[in-house]
């Protein structure tokens, strides 16, 4: 992964959550819990969250696993993970954090029933490569679920464009004094392949045996599930 990635999200990593929950307006944790329902996620099931951030995702996915069940939450940049550990004591849950690049996991084949990535799939070097190794490290049968920004349509795709090239830079540059994080991330949406190009994406990995895709908020964001060969 490229360095100049890690350094900005370390740059920021202590005021992600705020921005995450006033950009969004909280809709982001809506979205998370419907990424573990489409994941098929239940009691005693063993999950990997990459790109794990401060680790929102990976406690949504303790819940729905449980005391039998297994988490492990991985980041590339340490920074990024030092506030999750904190988070999930608080709610009383016990998962594993762990320092670790997207495309080169560190766990052996079919370890977990789950895989996932949220909002981080598209900061990723090769994505390709990325996906390949998240299909790696989970059973047969089990499911890939990537969470990611798309290119919404209809009447919601202008207050959107507008809200992305205004309102994110501005806001996320003067909460996390990283002006120029704010203007990378929502860029990299814009130009990230969604629907059913990334769809196209995950097939050339030739490591799944079905697709799913998800819509939220016409296209805001998207859900894929691949069902792994």
């Amino acid at each position: 992964m490229s360095e100049d990635v890690r350094r900005m999200f370390a740059s920021i990593s202590d005021r992600y959550d705020l921005l995450n929950t006033v950009l969004s307006l909280g809709i982001h944790h809506r979205w998370r819990k419907k990424a573990v329902k489409v994941s098929g996620a239940s009691e005693g099931m063993n999950v990997l969250d990459c790109a794990t951030g401060t680790g929102d995702l990976a406690i949504v996915f303790k819940k729905a696993v449980g005391q039998n069940g297994s988490v492990t939450g991985t980041d590339f940049a340490a920074e990024m993970l030092e506030q999750a550990p904190v988070k999930s004591k608080k709610k009383g849950l016990e998962i594993t954090w762990e320092v670790a690049d997207a495309m080169n996991l560190p766990y052996d084949d079919n370890r977990f029933d789950i895989s996932s990535i949220a909002f981080g799939i598209r900061n990723v070097d090769e994505p390709l490569t990325a996906l390949s190794e998240m299909a790696r490290v989970v059973r047969p049968g089990g499911k890939v679920i990537v969470l990611e920004f798309g290119q919404p349509s209809g009447l919601i795709k202008y207050p959107y464009m507008w809200h992305s090239k205004y309102v994110i830079p501005v806001v996320g540059g003067w909460i996390s004094g990283n002006r120029e994080a704010y203007r990378y991330l929502p860029e990299t949406s814009a130009a990230f392949p969604a629907g059913e190009k990334f769809v196209s994406l995950m097939k050339k990995t030739g490591q799944f045996t079905s697709f799913s895709t998800t819509p939220l908020i016409q296209g805001i964001a998207n859900i894929y599930s691949g069902t792994v060969r």
